[in-house]
C-alpha cells in the first residue's frame, strides 16, 4: 500500500509454515484488491509438483525421481537488470550487519552475491571436473560452498545446472545429481509438510531419552564423543556454521543409530547452526540418515571409525579440528583409545562415549532387527 503496489512476487517455498504463509498472504492482498504471483523456479531447478509417478503426488525413492528431473526443460537464467527502479518514499528496515549478531560462527564464509558468483567462477574453472571422485575426500575440502548461496537465493540453481551440464564430464554430472537431490527433498516436503518434524516411514521408534540421553546428545553437541571422525565434524559445523556432506552423514548416523538419539535433537541442533540450513534438506537427510525417511536401507548403520579409514586415510580433517590428536602420526589418530598408557594418558581427550559394537545391538534391538 505504501508502495502503490498492484502486485507482489514472491519465489514459492515448500514448507508447512511457508504455505500457510503464502495462504495468508494471497487472501489478504486479495481483500485489498491486490495480486500475489507466485514463482516455482527459483529456488529449485525444477519445482516441486513438476513431476510425480503415476497414482502419487510425489516420489518416495530418488532413482525415478532423477530419472523424470533430468527430462525437465529449464527455463533460461534471466540476465539481471541494468538498474532497478524503487518507488519514492518507500522505507525499508535497517539491515543488520554481521558485527551486530550474536552467536554468528566465528568462521563463517562471506556471504552475498558477489562472493557466490566468484565462488560459482572458480568452481565451474577449478573444482567440478574433480568433484566425482574427490566430493567425499573430507580433508581435500573439495566440494564447491556453493549451498548457503543457493539456501539465500545469491545463486540460482536454475543456472547452476545449466552451466554445469555446460562444463560436462563426470564432475559435473555427479554435480548435478545432488542438485536433483535438492529438488528431490523440496518435492517430498511439499507432499508431506509434516516430515518436518514427523517421521516420514515410521520405525515405531522409543529414543532414548532422560539424563544419560541428554549427556551423550550433549557431548555430541560439543564434538567430545571420543570418535575423532565424528568430533571433527561438529567442531567444523560449531566454527564454520557448515560442514562438509560426509561429515554430515557420519555425525547424523552416530547420534540416531549409535547413540539412538532422535534424529530431531540432531536436526534443531543443524538448523541453529548450518548457514545452508534448509528445513526440506536438513530435516529430509536428518530422516534419511536415521532410517526414517526415504532410504531404501533404513537400517544401515555408519561405523564412524571404517568411515574414517576410508574418507580421511591420513588423518588429517582431525587433525585439523581436533588440535588435541594433532601429535598423532597418519590414520593412528583415528583410534586413540588402542594408544599405550602414557601415551594415552598425555592427551586432553575423552574415552569413546559407547562401544560401536554395543551401540550397534542397541539399535538392531531397538529396531527388532537380532
Amino acid at each position: 500500500a505504501e508502495a502503490g503496489a498492484g502486485a507482489v512476487h514472491l519465489a514459492a517455498d515448500v514448507s508447512g509454515h511457508a504455505q500457510r504463509r503464502e495462504e495468508r498472504l494471497r487472501r489478504a492482498l486479495a481483500a485489498d484488491g491486490r495480486r500475489l504471483h507466485v514463482h516455482d523456479a527459483v529456488t529449485a531447478a525444477v519445482p516441486a509438483g513438476a513431476v510425480t509417478p503415476a497414482g502419487s503426488d510425489h516420489y518416495a525413492v530418488f532413482t525415478p525421481y532423477f530419472r523424470q528431473w533430468s527430462r525437465q526443460p529449464l527455463r533460461q537464467a534471466v540476465a539481471p537488470p541494468r538498474r532497478v527502479r524503487v518507488p519514492d518514499g518507500v522505507g525499508s528496515e535497517p539491515l543488520p550487519g554481521r558485527d551486530g549478531l550474536s552467536g554468528v560462527s566465528a568462521g563463517l564464509a562471506a556471504g552475498g552475491e558477489t562472493e557466490g558468483r566468484r565462488r560459482l567462477t572458480a568452481w565451474l574453472r577449478a573444482g567440478i571436473g574433480s568433484y566425482e571422485d574427490r566430493h567425499d575426500d573430507l580433508a581435500g575440502d573439495a566440494t564447491s560452498r556453493l549451498s548457503p548461496h543457493l539456501h539465500f537465493g545469491t545463486l540460482s540453481p536454475v543456472e547452476l545446472v545449466h552451466r554445469s551440464r555446460k562444463a560436462g564430464g563426470p564432475g559435473a554430472e555427479a554435480f548435478v545429481r545432488q542438485l536433483a537431490w535438492r529438488d528431490f527433498h523440496r518435492q517430498v516436503l511439499a507432499a508431506r509438510p509434516a516430515a518436518a518434524t514427523a517421521d516420514y516411514r515410521t520405525k515405531h521408534d522409543r529414543w532414548r531419552t532422560g539424563p544419560a540421553a541428554d549427556e551423550d546428545a550433549g557431548a555430541w553437541r560439543a564434538g567430545r564423543t571420543g570418535y575423532p571422525i565424528v568430533d571433527a565434524a561438529m567442531r567444523q559445523l560449531r566454527h564454520e556454521g557448515w560442514m562438509h556432506n560426509r561429515g554430515r552423514l557420519l555425525a547424523a548416523s552416530f547420534l540416531a543409530k549409535t547413540l539412538y538419539v532422535d534424529w530431531r535433537v540432531g536436526a534443531r541442533h543443524f538448523l541453529e547452526l548450518l548457514v545452508d540450513g534448509d528445513v526440506a534438506n536438513n530435516q529430509l537427510n536428518w530422516q534419511w540418515v536415521a532410517g526414517t525417511g526415504t532410504d531404501t536401507r533404513p537400517n544401515r548403520v555408519l561405523n564412524p571409525v571404517a568411515q574414517a579409514r576410508r574418507y580421511d586415510p591420513d588423518g588429517a580433517y582431525v587433525r585439523r579440528w581436533v588440535p588435541e590428536l594433532a601429535g598423532l602420526p597418519g590414520a593412528r589418530v583415528h583410534e586413540p583409545w588402542k594408544l599405550a598408557g602414557p601415551e594415552r594418558a598425555a592427551l586432553d581427550y575423552p574415552e569413546p562415549i559407547v562401544d560401536l559394537a554395543d551401540g550397534l545391538a542397541r539399535f538392531r534391538r531397538a529396531r527388532e532387527r537380532d
